[in-house]
């Protein structure tokens, strides 16, 4: 069974050389382009399955990072269908979520509810939220007034104490202290034990190895390959030895599961 499905899933973002063409555009009602198209994601066909730990690895820019936030909903796919089933909690960009203005409390009440989690419930979880934070008297300042590893520190405590069916982590655990990083892949394996699908993007080859069942390659938007560590990660520092020189004919064929 899958937990996330995509079909023929493409992101495309106009780039303007000059703030004024996108004034232009608008007048003319887009008549008229003065905008290049630059495509994130091609068409892509992935399951990923129910129960699984899956990282998603490549080089900068490949289309990961656009990848888990339209599967988090933050963005709208330019085509194609994504299909999940279970609750979704994600760590993102750095402070992704948070108002800045608001404690981390308010904050963390203010992701329950975006999540359909009711106050109470979030209220019954914040003692252990903020046990796991651990940013001491922070937890009632503004998010604005944290560092970065403080801001990772929340956004990992929230994501994981509503107990996801689907955990999104992107690359974020990197900004946190040694420590805290364990802490938290100690908390991603149990996740990992408890049956839940967990999808990671990062550039560390060893939780990959520790922890992922599956792995999916990227390169220019496209998927490269997809299986397992022992598979993928040669096929992955082949890539960056090449400084991502593989060309579009050696991609697999869209569709394939893990």
């Amino acid at each position: 069974m899958n937990a996330i499905e995509l079909k023929n899933v493409s992101k495309r973002y106009n780039i303007y050389d000059r703030p004024i063409d996108r004034l232009k555009e608008l007048a003319w009602r887009n008549k008229r382009s003065y905008h290049r198209e630059f495509w994130a994601l091609h068409e892509l066909n992935l399951n990923f399955r129910q129960g699984h730990t899956t990282a998603v690895i490549g080089p900068n820019g490949s289309g990961k990072s656009t990848l888990l936030q339209i599967m988090a909903g933050v963005l709208t796919p330019s085509s194609g269908t994504v299909t999940i089933k279970g609750l979704v909690t994600a760590i993102l960009e750095l402070g992704a979520g948070f108002q800045a203005d608001h404690t981390g409390r308010e904050n963390v009440l203010l992701n329950g509810m975006i999540l359909g989690i009711s106050r109470e419930k979030m209220l019954g979880k914040m003692e252990s939220i903020q046990e796991f934070a651990d940013i001491g008297d922070f937890f009632d300042q503004p998010v604005k007034t944290y560092s970065s590893g403080m801001v990772v520190r929340l956004a990992f405590a929230c994501a994981v104490a509503v107990e996801p069916e689907i955990l999104l982590v992107d690359e974020a655990l990197a900004v946190g202290d040694v420590q805290f990083q364990l802490k938290c892949f100690r908390r991603i394996e149990a996740l990992r034990n408890a049956g839940k699908t967990i999808i990671l993007v990062t550039h560390d080859m060893r939780p990959v190895d520790l922890i992922c069942h599956d792995v999916v390659l990227f390169n220019g938007g496209h998927v490269v390959a997809t299986g397992t560590p022992k598979e993928v990660v040669p096929q992955y520092s082949a890539l960056m030895e090449t400084a991502g020189a593989i060309q579009p004919k050696h991609f697999i064929t869209p569709g394939s599961v893990f």
